[in-house]
């Protein structure tokens, strides 16, 4: 069962849980909007059900509302940020913004981001960056309960690590990629768990490090207080980038990585290193905008295999479910509408029915 929302209720609803948790109307406004967007692109995983638990981390002091992106180095094209635990749809704009005005004026940046609250759909810096003309790449850790086993491993190690890379094109919509580098995201876990359904095999381990289809197992503790884990993609290879975005985005950032005991708080900490090109200054810009759309063309003038309605490329599922889900609202089901409902009695805020 599920109820169907538009999207300005649930970005004001919203705001207005944010806000009695502590959160400026603006920055609120922000929060919402942001986390509306992810279920607007298709990722309910990213979207407003993560509320309920931001609302317990401010509740248990893991995440500051109206925090800011405290600059700690620059060194021209190399800059370094703490973000002091914030909403990072917030702090994480707020160092996106100095890194592209920095790779605009010099070519390049390398921008470090630790400490900020749970950054959301990391895919949302990447659109910031090529909305600009630049190319992004974005490398992101995940301190918070483990959920992603290693490759050859029976229980959770790491997070879910996203890796995001964004590719302007000119004259047409950016090649945008953004993936966790386990098998699926943890969030969405949540959402199948609350909808009661069954995922498909090889997605999960349970807590005895058996493989299970219910996403149950990473959602709700089971026997003896254990949780199961996601599995890492690609095998060996999936497994490997979620260790170099590890040690990119948590060790090299001054962010940190996970190398302790389970606990049970609610803040997922981020930390993110982003590399910002411009390619007016590398000199390809006319190369590299003929180019890419060569190649994407190829890609797209190929046959279409069976099942398949088109080639499609990174980015484009999100903007096709963007346009249908503006018009047709957002489906929520009522597992999660039930959590966001408690989330507002949390803090005092009654949300409509």
């Amino acid at each position: 069962m599920s109820k169907t929302i538009s999207a300005d209720r649930l970005r004001s609803q919203g705001a207005a849980i944010l806000v009695a948790a502590g959160s400026s109307p603006a920055e609120a406004r922000q929060v919402a909007a942001n986390l509306v967007m992810a279920n607007l692109s298709g990722h309910d995983s990213h979207g407003v059900g993560m509320l309920p638990r931001y609302v317990d981390a401010v509740l248990e002091g893991g995440l500051s509302p109206n925090a800011e992106a405290k600059l700690l180095l620059d060194a021209g094209s190399v800059l370094s940020l703490d973000g002091q635990r914030g909403y990072g749809q917030v702090v994480g704009e707020q160092a996106m913004r100095l890194g592209m005005a920095r790779a605009k004026e010099q070519g390049s940046c390398i921008l470090s981001l630790a400490q900020a609250h749970h950054l959301g759909r990391i895919g949302h810096f990447a659109e910031m960056a090529v909305a600009e003309g630049l190319v992004s790449m974005h490398f992101v850790n995940v301190k918070s309960r483990p959920v992603v086993a290693p490759w050859g491993g029976a229980d959770g190690r790491y997070g879910t690590n996203p890796c995001c890379i964004g590719v302007p094109l000119k004259d047409r919509p950016p090649f945008v990629l953004d993936f966790a580098t386990s098998r699926v995201a943890q969030g969405k876990m949540r959402v199948a768990h609350n909808q009661g359904k069954t995922v498909e095999p090889g997605l999960l381990i349970d807590e005895q490090g058996q493989p299970t289809t219910d996403p149950g197992v990473v959602v709700v503790p089971q026997s003896g207080g254990l949780f199961g884990a996601l599995m890492p993609f690609g095998e060996h290879k999936g497994f490997g980038l979620a260790v170099a975005c590890e040690l990119l985005g948590g060790a090299l950032t001054g962010g940190g990585t996970w190398h302790q005991p389970t606990n049970s708080a609610r803040a997922v900490i981020n930390s993110m290193l982003t590399i910002l090109i411009n390619p007016d200054k590398l000199g390809t810009q006319a190369a590299f905008e003929t180019e890419a759309l060569a190649f994407i063309d190829w890609l797209k003038a190929g046959p279409v295999a069976p099942g398949h309605d088109a080639v499609l490329i990174a980015g484009e599922p999100e903007r096709a479910a963007r346009r249908q889900r503006e018009v047709a609202g957002v489906e929520i089901d009522l597992g999660t509408w039930q959590e966001l409902v408690d989330a507002g009695q949390k803090v005092g805020v009654r949300l409509e029915q």
